[in-house]
């Protein structure tokens, strides 16, 4: 954790996938894992739950110890897994709908915003071209996230305090405000809520 914040001149954009799961996952995996997240200001976070995929090595060790209870779905977001775990399979679903709810509710994703516009230099490049999808875009996520969104106030505290700490990052924290609202609503719509394949 002490690197992340010794965090200087970053001109990259981490997409961070995490799994949960694991055999060797306490029971703190889920606060540990939202903490690293919020602090690491990782804005686009996937998680998921492990699944042993036919042909790895993971799943002939499930096979062996006789723990496996079928194929994986294939669809990372049904909260479904094909194996018995270590962890107590309800505390684990429940410890992964702990970490969606937490990351991608809009306290924590626009912190992650910060976070990140905070320690982020862009590589120079050439101008942008104007293009018109763009002022439709900013229009729209006012009025989706900045007026009937329940996260409205966290959309413009961040983006007043980058117009007034960091102005050239203002496109880059609305593009970012626009992918949190797509992650909020894959959650919503999701089985992340309620079922899976064990227990």
């Amino acid at each position: 954790m002490a690197a992340v914040k010794k965090m200087q001149n970053l001109c990259l954009q981490v997409l961070g996938g995490f799994i949960v799961g694991f055999d060797n996952d306490p029971p703190s995996i889920f606060e540990d894992q939202v903490n690293f997240i919020q602090q690491s200001g990782i804005v686009t976070a996937m998680v998921g739950l492990l699944n042993a995929p036919p042909g790895t090595k993971l799943y002939k060790r499930l096979q062996r110890e006789g723990r496996l209870l079928g194929e994986p779905t294939g669809d990372n977001t049904d909260a479904s897994i094909n194996f018995i775990p270590k962890l107590d399979y309800h505390q684990l679903v429940q410890g992964y709908k702990y970490i969606l709810s937490s990351i991608y509710s809009p306290r924590h994703f626009y912190h992650r915003i910060a976070v990140f516009l905070a320690n982020y230099t862009p590589p120079k490049k050439g101008r942008e071209t104007f293009k018109l999808c763009y002022v439709k875009a900013f229009f729209q996520s006012i009025w989706t996230l900045g007026i009937v969104g329940k996260g409205r106030f966290y959309y413009w505290k961040t983006l007043l305090w980058t117009a007034c700490r960091y102005p050239a990052h203002v496109a880059l924290c609305v593009r970012l405000s626009i992918y949190g609202y797509h992650f909020q609503k894959i959650y919503e719509n999701s089985g992340s809520q309620g079922r899976g394949a064990a227990g």
